[in-house]
């Protein structure tokens, strides 16, 4: 018999929007092929599902969730099919009750679903008629002492941000710098220069010598030339050397006092893990 995960589970109902249990039964009968599952679904309904599943889930929300020592946060991202069930107060709640229940799932990284909530899912699903799922849930731990969680999401509940903080920074702060981290453009792709993804670099910089050495430079000017320009593009996009929305005149380092942000995570509902900031 196959070993038929509950992350196999949850990537079948949300590629069906099909109950949790009618998943996992298809996929034993297919022995944990998804793609002979989903067909066996379709041949068993008649095609019923696809009046919900060819329906986007474009609309939803971010919820994050702290644990009161801050030994590790969540966050959530539950997609509906339209603003107005996103809008909901159930569907506010679930989300949120998805965020602790990952929370407390005592994962690292990527959460897959229980069938807590997985109910959670289904229940919301039935009473608004939509495609509601599970976007994405990772779990992030801390150090009880030494680590400080912060969070904030924005007015529409469509972009949430992380932070993970070490040293002497609170969770307001944190806070403050997630509001920056919505609001910042360009959006910062890393904590510190070092960072920021390698390929970004080297593309950056690259596209930044055959600018110099078009303006008729030889190479090893336009490569000093370019150090200069790389050191703009690192304060552009590195969290710590980004001018702060709030007050221009400081840096996002200056107002975190004695500590720092070590990690982030950026959502923003419909986004694929590709397109999200990334964590450092």
């Amino acid at each position: 018999m196959a070993d038929i995960s509950a992350k196999d589970v949850m990537a079948l109902r949300n590629r069906t929007g099909l109950a949790m249990m009618e998943c996992k039964k298809a996929l034993v009968e297919a022995e944990g092929d998804a793609e002979r599952a989903e067909d066996l679904l379709r041949k068993k309904l008649k095609g019923k599902m696809d009046a919900k599943t060819d329906r986007a889930a474009g609309e939803g929300r971010i919820a994050i969730a702290l644990s009161d020592d801050h030994s590790a946060a969540a966050i959530v991202e539950l997609r509906a099919e339209t603003d107005f069930t996103a809008k909901n107060d159930g569907f506010i709640e679930t989300a949120q009750k998805l965020a602790d229940a990952a929370l407390a799932s005592g994962a690292t990284g990527e959460v897959s679903a229980d069938d807590a909530m997985s109910k959670l899912v289904d229940d919301i699903r039935i009473s608004t008629g939509e495609n509601i799922s599970i976007g994405r849930a990772t779990r992030v731990v801390g150090t009880p002492g030494s680590t400080v969680f912060g969070a904030y999401i924005h007015h529409d509940g469509k972009t949430g941000v992380l932070l993970k903080g070490e040293g002497d920074v609170n969770a307001d702060t944190l806070k403050q710098v997630g509001m920056h981290v919505t609001a910042a453009s360009p959006r910062p792709l890393g904590v510190s220069p070092d960072d920021i993804p390698a390929d970004q670099v080297e593309k950056e910089r690259k596209f930044r010598i055959e600018q110099a050495m078009d303006s008729g430079k030889p190479k090893e000017i336009a490569e000093k030339i370019v150090e200069g320009g790389m050191n703009k593009f690192f304060s552009d996009v590195a969290l710590l050397h980004q001018d702060y929305v709030i007050d221009p005149s400081k840096k996002v380092k200056d107002i975190l006092g004695g500590g720092t942000v070590t990690e982030f995570y950026r959502w923003g509902v419909g986004e694929t893990a590709d397109t999200a900031a990334a964590t450092a």
